[in-house]
């Protein structure tokens, strides 16, 4: 029944992690359907509503899924805390998965056009991060559910 249960939970965050990659690249598909003008590293560009709720969809998925993979990764090994602190890479990906598509939504959040740097594709990149991450999370929760079975 536990492993059941485990498969279920790696399941349920490769689903949430990718169910927000894909609500990242929809994000930066509805970016680049509103108007703008490029030159060189300079953009003036309309915000997308579209693209600013795709994105904050994508960004909430990300960290719930973190979230879900940590807790239920550090249950499992509740004894051995610096297996829940050795995560490192796993929080890397979510934080410059998680800061591209605040880019994102920043960029998308004013009532108005905006000119300055361009940000372009980082919907996109803190998309393809999601699946990223997605991967790790599923590694560090087995890896720490092994860890707890074999600590018994």
């Amino acid at each position: 029944m536990v492993k059941v249960a485990g498969v279920l939970v790696c399941l349920l965050i490769v689903g949430m992690d990718v169910g927000a990659g894909i609500l990242g690249i929809q994000a930066e598909a509805a970016q680049n359907k509103v108007k703008h003008l490029r030159l060189w590293i300079f953009e003036c560009r309309d915000p997308s509503h579209d693209a600013f709720k795709l994105a904050l969809g994508a960004a909430a998925l990300l960290t719930l899924s973190h979230v879900l993979g940590n807790l239920l990764g550090g249950c499992m090994c509740v004894c051995s805390q610096e297996e829940f602190q050795s995560s490192s890479t796993n929080r890397i990906i979510l934080a410059v998965g998680l800061s591209a598509l605040v880019i994102g939504i920043l960029s998308n959040n004013k009532s108005k056009g905006s000119c300055g740097l361009t940000h372009h594709h980082f919907l996109s990149i803190g998309g393809i991060l999601c699946f990223v991450h997605g991967l790790f999370s599923v590694a560090y929760y087995v890896s720490a559910t092994a860890a707890s079975d074999e600590g018994k």
